[in-house]
Order: structure tokens, then C-alpha cells, then sequence
């Protein structure tokens, strides 16, 4: 299973997230804001980061476009997580980097099936 880094300011749904991925084997780390979370990707480097969007601190559209310009993170696939469900909210949401979007609440199924998606195509290939 993976390194998942969520990025949530809500701390019920922080907790009830982590609780959800953690019963499925993943090791899940926890931001309440965008810049502990660009703080988190740095010193833990996650294989994948769940951002919510509208944060304290620094957005996360923001924090993604950080997140992506830097060379030594850019590779590590951003799922934005947000209440905003328009068409405009997930084109804005992919053009700051994100690799995928869903909304709240959570559909943990279908997030699940979007976090496998993105962790197969970034595992090493084996040789």
C-alpha cells in the first residue's frame, strides 16, 4: 500500500479519511493547511497527495501549483478533494496541477479506484 498525505483542514474529515485509508493498509499523513502540507511533501514524501482545496494558509490551488513546479516533487500525483462540483471547479482544479478531482463527500469506492489509477502509473516498472 501507499504514502498517502491529506491535506484537510476539516478535522472531522481528516479523521474519518485517515481512519477509512488507514483500514485499507495505507499509511496516511496529515496537513490542516496548504503550507504544512508543501512542508510534508518536502521532509515525507508522499506517493500520492489528497488536497482539499479551499484551505487556510495557502489554498489548495496554490499549494498544487507550488507542489508541481518543483522538479523534485512534480511526479507525485495530486487528487484535489472539494465541494465545489462545476464543470469550472475541475478544470481550475486540473490546470493548478491536480492529476484528478473529486468531490465531497467522499465516495471512498470511487476515490479508491482513482487513488490505484494514479499509483499504477507512477510505480517504478520493474526491469
Amino acid at each position: 500500500m501507499a504514502r498517502i498525505l491529506l491535506v484537510e483542514d476539516n478535522e472531522m474529515n481528516r479523521d474519518m479519511l485517515t481512519r477509512r485509508l488507514a483500514r485499507r493498509g495505507h499509511e496516511v499523513l496529515t496537513a490542516a493547511d496548504g503550507a504544512e502540507g508543501l512542508a510534508k511533501v518536502a521532509s515525507d514524501r508522499p506517493e500520492l497527495v489528497l488536497m482539499d482545496m479551499s484551505l487556510p494558509v495557502l489554498d489548495g490551488w496554490e499549494a498544487t501549483r507550488r507542489l508541481k513546479a518543483d522538479p523534485t516533487t512534480a511526479g507525485i500525483p495530486v487528487i484535489a478533494l472539494t465541494a465545489h462540483a462545476m464543470d469550472s471547479d475541475r478544470e481550475e482544479a486540473l490546470g493548478a496541477g491536480c492529476d484528478d478531482y473529486d468531490t465531497k463527500p467522499i465516495e471512498l469506492p470511487r476515490l479508491l479506484e482513482k487513488i490505484s489509477r494514479l499509483l499504477d502509473k507512477t510505480a517504478p516498472s520493474e526491469a
